[in-house]
């Protein structure tokens, strides 16, 4: 759940000034979670096992008018099991593409019963996004819609599972299909439960291994911070592959609460999300800052039934208001911390509820060490910028590749007594803890950025961009709005006489990244600014991208292709669209989604449309148009027909 990235930033600096920032003369960056209640020995596993044995017909999966009783998950997932174990090992890892259902719980139990390790990549992660993956680690089978799996997947031995097809994210058939790795493939460390990708700077996604007693002790006290337990409901709403959804799935099942499986359309709209909640009685939920945010900016729906909202994935840029009725978690956490590392806590009834500044990602959970580095890697005194390391129960393994583990998972800087941290991960976030111990968020140390709440390496993107044969280079910059927000801009040199357009190159590209980490802006160059080191100059790119978007003298806008007379419905969807993607040249021609939309920036464009002409659009309805144009159609259409007779 890690808070945003921002481009690359200078050396950490001591911050002169009074207030907070302050620091107190000997008194060191280093935080301390409590004592966890247990040492999370007792098994995520067996927490489950122990619900099934006590309440076997308590419903586990709440989906629409569809459930499934935890005696009813604990007999399927057991089926699918005695299935597998002829073919999945103890310690084997497997690649699960299926969305959230009860079909996915049931597969992450029975593979949790087998001991094999459980590596969420969604129910589309991309053909050539999921070859790459299966090349560099040791997947022993994917488990999804055969008509989904990569073409090598389709063709290979495989298995029908029986799982749950009902729901509303359900699959009619699935399969587990089998095929051989690569000669280099890295396999799971001992002791892994399960392991989630991230984005790699050598243009691969790289894995990340958690273990069993790391995500027990976090759950333990997820239950005790937000009291979930028999007659709760757990949202399922976090994309599978984002490692947040670890903490959902087993949340729910360690609780004896139900899981409520999010249908897709829930993801795209904040006032939907909102409408979910409340109908499907959901207590206690996780979802990503940009959804959240929305919310806050409008009256806090009433009648909820939730206490409890975890929220991270990107900076959160205000408070909850007074009317804010659930306990928000701000929370910060790498993948290789094991989804969460520290949180802060706000309610409708603090001094600072409703402001507008950045609340603090807080202080480090139970099990966990924080502390503030400087360049040298030792501890900076408070109120000091510094690189965040991460130790303690909560660390993960490391990755697939042991060397990579080398070098961000280093040993407890020398001469430091931190009871209970044999090592520390180095974050690469630049952070600052206030005289308090709270720390805050400033930004990244490398050129990692975070787009709608997932983690993308630019050089994953440019690889993308080279596997053409007509690209012969590609650089990736992530300007940021006047609010902060970035975006990923990119530059493609292309082969003489090839006539590519990055229209062309979109639909390939999707095929190996997340939908967050394709660029909303690709652009043509014949050539790259170099420095004066003769390296391509970043800097002046990302200056060029953010002059193309803003305006232009006299509040002249670039040709939209519309004509003089443009109706107010098109006007308003062109001018938001056009801030939301900071893409000038956007057309009413082009395709909401092929221009750079996401799922997280449709939410925002409903609400500037709704905010400003009190149309109402859903999702669905957005997603569907061919253009723009016909977006705005919806709009004219709906604010036509709001009109009194002869008006």
């Amino acid at each position: 759940m890690t808070q945003p990235m921002t481009a690359r930033t200078a050396a950490p600096t001591t911050v002169a000034g009074a207030g907070r920032h302050t620091p107190q003369p000997g008194t060191l960056s280093i935080a301390h979670g409590a004592r966890p209640a247990t040492d999370g020995a007792a098994g995520v596993l067996a927490r489950f096992e122990e619900w099934v044995r006590r309440s076997p017909e308590a419903p586990a999966v709440i989906d629409g008018a569809h459930s499934w009783t935890y005696g009813q998950i604990g007999s399927a997932a057991d089926e699918v099991a005695q299935a597998l174990r002829a073919r999945v090992r103890p310690g084997d890892l497997v690649g699960v593409c299926l969305d959230r259902s009860a079909a996915l719980v049931v597969t992450a139990v029975a593979l949790a019963r087998i001991g094999a390790v459980y590596l969420p990549l969604g129910p589309r992660p991309g053909e050539r996004r999921t070859d790459a993956v299966t090349e560099d680690i040791d997947v022993v089978c994917l488990i999804g819609d055969p008509g989904l799996l990569p073409p090598r997947y389709r063709t290979a031995d495989r298995m029908d599972l029986t799982l749950p097809g009902e729901g509303a994210n359900a699959t009619a058939t699935v399969v587990a299909a089998f095929a051989a790795p690569g000669p280099a493939a890295h396999s799971a460390p001992a002791g892994t439960f399960y392991a989630v990708l991230t984005s790699g700077s050598t243009g691969r996604p790289k894995a990340v291994a958690v273990g069993e007693p790391a995500l027990g002790g976090l759950l333990d006290w997820y239950r005790a911070t937000t009291g979930l337990g028999p007659g709760d409901r757990q949202s399922l709403l976090i994309g599978v592959a984002f490692d947040p959804h670890l903490l959902e799935l087993w949340g729910g099942l360690t609780s004896g609460a139900a899981l409520v499986p999010a249908p897709d359309e829930v993801r795209w709209d904040s006032v939907v999300l909102a409408d979910w909640w409340r109908t499907a009685g959901v207590s206690v939920s996780v979802a990503a800052t940009p959804m959240v945010e929305p919310l806050l900016d409008r009256p806090w729906p009433q009648d909820l039934r939730l206490r409890h909202l975890m929220t991270g994935g990107d900076r959160m840029r205000r408070h909850p208001g007074a009317e804010v009725t659930a306990t928000v978690h701000n929370a910060y956490g790498p993948a290789e911390a094991t989804v969460i590392a520290t949180t802060h806590a706000m309610h409708g009834t603090d001094g600072a509820a409703g402001t507008d500044s950045a609340p603090p990602i807080g202080r480090p959970v139970p099990g966990v060490t924080v502390i503030v580095a400087g360049q040298d890697g030792r501890p900076v005194e408070r109120g000091t910028e510094g690189e965040l390391l991460i130790g303690g129960s909560g660390l993960a393994l490391g990755y697939l590749d042991p060397e990579l583990t080398a070098r961000r998972f280093t040993a407890v800087p020398e001469g430091l007594e931190l009871p209970g941290v044999e090592r520390v991960y180095r974050t690469g976030d630049r952070v600052r803890m206030a005289a308090d111990g709270q720390l805050e968020f400033l930004g990244r140390l490398d050129d990692q950025v975070k787009i709608s709440g997932v983690r993308i390496e630019p050089a994953e993107v440019e690889a993308a961009f080279e596997q053409d044969p007509a690209v012969l280079s590609a650089v990736v910059t992530a300007p940021r709005s006047a609010d902060g927000r970035a975006r990923l801009v990119a530059y493609v040199r292309a082969a003489a006489d090839s006539g590519l357009t990055a229209e062309a190159l979109l639909p390939a590209l999707r095929t190996w990244l997340p939908e967050q980490a394709v660029p909303s802006d690709v652009r043509i160059v014949g050539s790259f600014p170099l420095d004066a080191n003769g390296k391509v100059d970043r800097a002046e790119l990302t200056r060029r991208a953010a002059e193309s978007a803003a305006p232009r003298p006299g509040g002249t806008a670039p040709d939209d292709g519309a004509p003089a007379g443009a109706t107010p419905g098109e006007r308003l969807v062109l001018s938001a669209v056009r801030d939301l993607l900071d893409r000038p040249g956007t057309s009413l021609a082009d395709n909401f989604t092929e221009a750079g939309g996401t799922s997280v920036l449709a939410a925002r464009l409903l609400t500037v449309i709704e905010k400003e002409s009190g149309v109402r659009l859903r999702a669905p309805e957005l997603l569907r148009q061919p253009d723009l144009r016909a977006v705005a159609l919806l709009v004219d259409q709906r604010c036509a027909s709001r009109q009194p007779a002869g008006a």
